[in-house]
């Protein structure tokens, strides 16, 4: 193999990567705007279930079954 066969197959080994790498980078971007808003749904959700009334989470203002 010659010296410049080397170095091409180098340069086209170094392009991919650095394609690769720029994929990986929107993925990672994706997942982070996903992650903050899964992060915000997430505390809507426990403020829903666990208002600042006080009461536990699930408790409800009705009477058990058995009373």
């Amino acid at each position: 193999m010659s010296e410049n066969d080397r170095l091409t197959r180098l340069e086209e080994s170094y392009t991919h990567l650095q394609k690769h790498v720029i994929e990986q980078d929107k993925v990672i971007l994706e997942l982070s705007d996903t992650l903050v808003r899964i992060r915000k749904d997430l505390a809507a959700l426990r403020e829903s279930d666990h208002p600042a009334g006080g009461r536990a989470p699930g408790q409800l203002d009705e009477r058990p079954p058995h009373y």
